[in-house]
């Protein structure tokens, strides 16, 4: 392989205008497909295999053109101090708004307060429910607009109105704080690389790599249903370890220049190793993100695989565009330890004697390896006790802040009808192979009313066939409790035996039974999940490093890390520490989708960091160092290049917690955090310290497996003798050219 990714990079070197005009015609062509696409839309969110699911996909069918997916709204009133919501001017003012709402153009249906049921027992609250037919992202803003005019002139007649459900859900934004983090990275560039135009090409290449990953996306959304923050997620992502590749290479090359090489042949070797490392690394992010389809959430795997393209498309440009600027700037690219003139240049490297940070840490590491090894596990196994309460929900309107009308609305509806009231049940009870349907409908609602933590269970409402009906039952408690978990297992239950005895189907739906059931699948895919990904990256790495104890040690690293984030997530978003510092204004369960997805970017991640790094330590022991040298050497070399990847993936990861959704907010800190886990304390004290210990050890394989085993050379090995020979080659046609 790094035959190959020499010549490559050799290649796009010399036919740089090729190079850069193929993916310049490319970001155009996404470009040209994004503009002409339809706006996203919110991913259709759908559980197969649960019994929500089943349940949702029955009310289509046997309630035709009842919008079951269409947008609702509820317009919660509620009267002035000592007044009630039946005197007859706040009466009058609800009619008003409910007749100027019924007038809407995608507006399906309206309920009176009065004639509904909709006032509350002490006749202070009321609430107004609107259906939409089409769902809350596909809502023409004409219809928001009016929405909310409607709640506006009923706030004219002296009524508090709040607007909840998701009519008013809007595209999440990031905010400019994704900005700040780009800043940061532009910072650490310059640092790391002395030059503004070194720094500058990760960022041109990441952005292009981004622009054309996002813009396919966008073109693709409509037709593939990708949610609006799927794009989000895969700039998140792209953008990361996009400048970060791009980082490893150019570092490389400049360290090939200051070893003496011509720049074209400097270029070649470092897509050729640096290159090498990138393609696994990249590899491992792949296999994480696309292993999310084993769960089997379609939104999910979406995901995964539009953030895992969007990686790849990182890799390509690292291993051709990079080495094509690289050409195009010339001399202007200064060899390693040179700075340009701007930042006090001119000056010689260091002194050759002069040990860099890097190889002080590395040296303190492995004489002191036993007590860095205790001091990392025993504070990430610290970090991780949170981890011990972790519960999980998906978002609703009660977690929203208190600033938004969503919420406020949450919360007046729980004062007037109960915490419950927020997470109704729907119960759909399928009588078609009853021989008498009304009488199941009966004994259902009856069945139900006789549990524990119900507040009240509506009349079956069944459909014109009169075969299957649904119940609206609300519970005791708020949606995200235990309680309320509990109930839907009991009518499960309840349902179970009407089953036996009519062969009637009880099925339970609602967005709270939706998301205990999502809850359910996610931690019933943990360990599958986990075995796929670890196990096909554990063989990938023992291919790359030919060991068995480096992969086990980087994937026990990884354990550690992610569950330390875990429990840095539920530390601030569950438990509100630092809570105003992260911008979180109420706390609560943590999403669902939370655990499983950052398993598996992080495990991606957190070998990116393994493979620059340890490749660089196996290439110094392979060319004859004894171990605990090659682990100086090897930091030597890429401690610098690492710690500043890792901070550019901080900060920006950091940028997108300023985002507007909450569960782009939870995932960006929690990237952010496991980064800074993973990178300085495992990867950076863990493994030095591991690998110290087991001495030479670290790298033994069995010769059998050794034999079968291809070999991909990441080192670079083979680039000698080749590079010489194309040198030579080279040569020669220039003579002959002369």
């Amino acid at each position: 392989m790094a035959t190959f990714l020499y010549r490559l990079g050799r290649f796009s070197f010399r036919k740089r205008h090729v190079v850069a005009l193929f993916w310049v015609a490319l970001l155009a062509l996404a470009g040209a497909g994004a503009a002409g696409a339809p706006a996203a839309g919110n991913s259709s969110f759908s559980i197969p295999g649960t019994e929500a699911q089943k349940a949702f996909d029955l009310l289509d069918e046997r309630f035709p053109g009842a919008s079951a997916d269409g947008a609702t709204a509820r317009v919660v009133f509620k009267a002035p101090d000592g007044q009630k919501m039946t005197d007859p001017g706040n009466k009058a003012a609800v009619q008003d708004t409910v007749d100027e709402l019924s007038g809407g153009a995608e507006v399906t249906q309206v309920t009176d307060p009065y004639q509904g049921g909709g006032v509350s027992q002490d006749g202070t609250i009321a609430y107004a429910s609107v259906t939409y037919e089409v769902p809350g992202m596909e809502l023409e803003e004409s219809s928001r607009e009016a929405l909310k005019a409607a709640a506006e002139d009923a706030r004219d007649s002296g009524l508090t109105v709040e607007i909840g459900g998701d009519a008013l859900q809007a595209v999440p934004e990031t905010g400019s704080a994704e900005i700040i983090g780009i800043g940061v990275a532009a910072v650490v560039l310059v640092i790391t690389l002395g030059s503004l135009l070194a720094a500058g090409l990760p960022l041109l290449t990441a952005i292009v790599g981004v622009g054309i990953g996002v813009a396919t996306i966008t073109a693709l959304a409509s037709t593939l249903d990708l949610g609006s923050t799927t794009s989000i997620l895969a700039s998140m992502i792209g953008l990361a370890v996009g400048i970060d590749y791009a980082l490893f290479v150019v570092s490389r090359y400049r360290a090939e220049l200051a070893e003496g090489r011509e720049r074209e042949e400097a270029a070649g070797r470092a897509v050729g190793t640096a290159g090498s490392a990138v393609v696994f690394a990249g590899l491992t992010v792949v296999i994480a993100l696309v292993g999310l389809s084993v769960v089997n959430i379609p939104m999910l795997t979406k995901m995964g695989i539009a953030a895992a393209g969007t990686v790849a498309v990182a890799v390509l440009i690292a291993l051709t565009l990079i080495p094509a600027v690289l050409g195009y700037a010339g001399r202007r690219v200064r060899p390693a330890g040179e700075k340009s003139k701007l930042l006090g240049g001119g000056r010689a490297k260091d002194k050759a004697d002069k040990p860099n940070m890097g190889t002080r840490w590395a040296s303190f590491v492995v004489r002191r390896p036993l007590a860095v090894l205790l001091l990392g596990v025993v504070g990430l196994g610290a970090a991780a006790v949170p981890a011990g309460s972790l519960e999980l929900g998906l978002p609703d309107d009660g977690s929203q802040p208190t600033s938004t009308t969503q919420r406020r609305a949450y919360d007046l509806l729980s004062e007037g009808f109960g915490p419950g009231f927020n997470g109704p049940l729907v119960v759909v009870v399928d009588a078609q192979g009853s021989d008498d349907p009304q009488a199941v409908f009966q004994q259902a609602g009856d069945e139900i009313k006789a549990l524990d933590n119900v507040v009240n269970v509506a009349p079956a409402a069944p459909n014109k066939a009169g075969d299957t009906a649904t119940i609206a039952v609300i519970p005791d408690a708020k949606p995200s409790s235990a309680a309320t978990e509990d109930l839907v297992h009991d009518i499960r239950a309840a349902g179970a035996d009407i089953k036996d005895g009519t062969g009637a189907e009880v099925l339970v739906t609602g967005a709270t039974a939706m998301n205990i059931d999502v809850s359910q699948k996610l931690n019933d895919a943990l360990v599958p999940y986990l075995v796929l990904v670890v196990g096909l990256a554990f063989l990938l790495l023992i291919v790359v490093f030919r060991s068995i104890l480096v992969p086990l040690k980087a994937a026990l690293g990884f354990l550690l890390s992610v569950l330390a984030a875990l429990g840095a997530v539920v530390a601030v978003y569950q438990w509100g520490w630092l809570s105003g510092l992260m911008g979180v204004e109420e706390t609560g369960p943590i999403m669902s989708m939370m655990p499983i997805f950052m398993v598996g970017v992080v495990f991606g991640l957190a070998m990116d960091y393994e493979v620059f790094l340890v490749t660089r330590i196996r290439e110094a022991h392979v060319h004859g160092e004894k171990p605990a040298q090659a682990v100086v050497t090897g930091f030597r070399y890429s401690a610098r290049v690492v710690t500043a990847a890792a901070v550019i993936m901080i900060a920006v990861f950091s940028g997108f917690i300023g985002s507007s959704d909450s569960m782009v907010k939870m995932i960006g800190f929690g990237l952010a955090i496991a980064v800074l886990f993973d990178a300085f304390v495992v990867r950076m004290a863990i493994v030095p310290a591991v690998l110290a210990l087991l001495g030479a050890k670290a790298w033994w394989l069995p010769k059998w497996m050794d034999r079968a085993l291809p070999n991909v050379d990441v080192e670079g090995e083979s680039l000698a003798a080749h590079a010489g020979a194309a040198g030579k080659d080279d040569e020669d046609k220039e003579l002959v050219r002369a």
